[in-house]
């Protein structure tokens, strides 16, 4: 079991620390002939870089991605794709003190139980940049799904704390949602959330908040039971993500307050297709993409550094004092929205493939 790899037909293994020499991804199973380029890939590690706002991290990373295998003249060759991101803007100065103390809610301490050894410059492993090479991967399986059915996924930030975005049914715009450096498609609720950061941000705090995603023009059948549910998979994939603490599908949670008489989605005729009257089940039904929109919600904690004394111990179990140091995000959701569509572009991709296999490679019809 490789735990740095995901996906069956379409699979990722992203390799790489935070403060080491660089962060890359190996794909493997994209088909022959897709046009990419290393525009493309750029244009959503661009999104998601740090420095490229005052509410982000000021780490001045340019994330210029290579190609160095797979590809041929701007189309693919059938091979395993490999892609390379260098750090450049290492300060592993600011880490001095972790060496022997373990940060808050960090992964320091179970990473040192669990290996016996760890790196204490920056997260490592654990650290976001390793999401690096999630989108760079992304980046070409929503090229895949654009050209196989037209699929637009789009997420945005939905709440920060206690600031809630006023969204109407119409699905955002990619103008909308880069609109604005929160990256939330209201812009009155945007103003208010840049604000809060700032002002949490200058109290030495962090501030977390939900990221909403929704998919259109998914085909009926995506998904594999029973524990390869297609809600299933995005969970993990969304789990899997530094910072997220939870997952909800459609109505989610709120969906535990009504009955079922309200709750059910009912099947109607639309212009000569089978769709459902409302969406509480979000697109997903026994496993199974049923052709509606699939919208789901991931909740992403406070950033764990502050920049704040906190009660912590030593490797040695004495209790100590740490205050934060080094280059973080008050709020790590703006940076997330294009890691979240990333992952759910691979988690799709896959299940495409898989629904394609199934029903286009084998025919046991006389």
């Amino acid at each position: 079991m490789n735990s740095n790899s995901y996906g069956k037909l379409f699979s990722i293994s992203t390799w790489g620390e935070s403060h080491g020499g660089g962060i890359g991804v190996v794909v493997d199973g994209c088909p022959p002939k897709l046009p990419i380029t290393e525009a493309e890939i750029q244009f959503e590690l661009d999104r998601r870089r740090p420095g490229q706002s005052d509410i982000t991290t000021p780490r001045k990373e340019t994330d210029a991605v290579s190609i160095v295998s797979g590809t041929y003249n701007g189309k693919t060759i059938g091979t395993p794709i490999a892609m390379y991101v260098p750090n450049s803007d290492h300060r592993p100065e600011a880490y001095a003190e972790m060496k022997e103390k373990f940060r808050p809610s960090h992964a320091d301490y179970t990473y040192q139980i669990k290996y016996g050894i760890k790196n204490h410059e920056g997260g490592g492993r654990s650290s976001a940049r390793e999401t690096v090479g999630r989108v760079a991967a992304g980046a070409i399986a929503k090229k895949i799904l654009k050209l196989a059915g037209a699929v637009k996924i789009r997420s945005y930030v939905k709440r920060i704390k206690d600031i809630e975005a006023n969204l109407s049914n119409d699905f955002p715009s990619l103008e909308a949602v880069e609109a604005n450096p929160v990256r939330c498609p209201d812009p009155e609720s945007a103003e208010r959330m840049i604000k809060l950061i700032k002002d949490v941000r200058s109290q030495g705090d962090s501030v977390g908040g939900i990221i909403e995603t929704r998919v259109r023009n998914l085909p009926v059948g995506l998904g594999e039971p029973v524990f390869d549910r297609l809600e299933a998979d995005l969970a993990k994939g969304m789990l899997s993500l530094p910072a997220t603490k939870g997952f909800e599908v459609g109505s989610g949670f709120s969906g535990t307050f009504l009955q079922g008489s309200e709750h059910n989605d009912l099947f109607e005729n639309k212009d000569g297709k089978i769709g459902t009257k409302t969406n509480n089940s979000g697109g997903v039904q026994g496993g199974i993409s049923n052709g509606e929109e699939l919208i789901f919600r991931v909740a992403f904690k406070p950033t764990a550094t502050i920049l704040q004394p906190q009660q912590t111990v030593d490797t040695d179990g004495n209790e100590t004092e740490l205050k934060g140091r080094g280059r973080h995000d008050p709020c790590v959701l703006p940076r997330a929205v294009p890691i979240v569509e990333a992952m759910t572009a691979l988690v799709l991709v896959d299940h495409w493939m898989r629904q394609s296999a199934q029903n286009k490679t084998f025919s046991f019809e006389e």
